[in-house]
């Protein structure tokens, strides 16, 4: 979350919240929250294509995204498959 506020107080924080965000998914992937771990990684795909990196966005995104057993149902999932369906095209 902090990663997101920091984006939107200014946008021009991105490398703090690229930081934010990969800690955030490192924090997650210790505690094998997968679910967790999508997220974070969700949000710093969306920071990266942003900054024009969308192959590197995909590349983050879809070995978690793979890794899903579950939880395909849930809002955060549906937005990541989204997300790299758009990115993919």
């Amino acid at each position: 979350m902090r990663g997101v506020i920091a984006l939107r107080a200014a946008p021009s924080a991105g490398h703090e919240a690229e930081a934010d965000f990969r800690q955030a998914m490192g924090i997650a992937q210790s505690q094998e929250a997968l679910s967790l771990q999508l997220r974070a990684a969700r949000d710093l795909a969306r920071l990266l294509a942003d900054a024009g990196e969308r192959q590197r966005a995909v590349d983050l995104l879809l070995p978690i995204y793979g890794a899903m057993t579950e939880g395909f149902d849930t809002p955060d999932f549906k937005e990541v498959k989204a997300l790299v369906g758009e990115l993919q095209a």
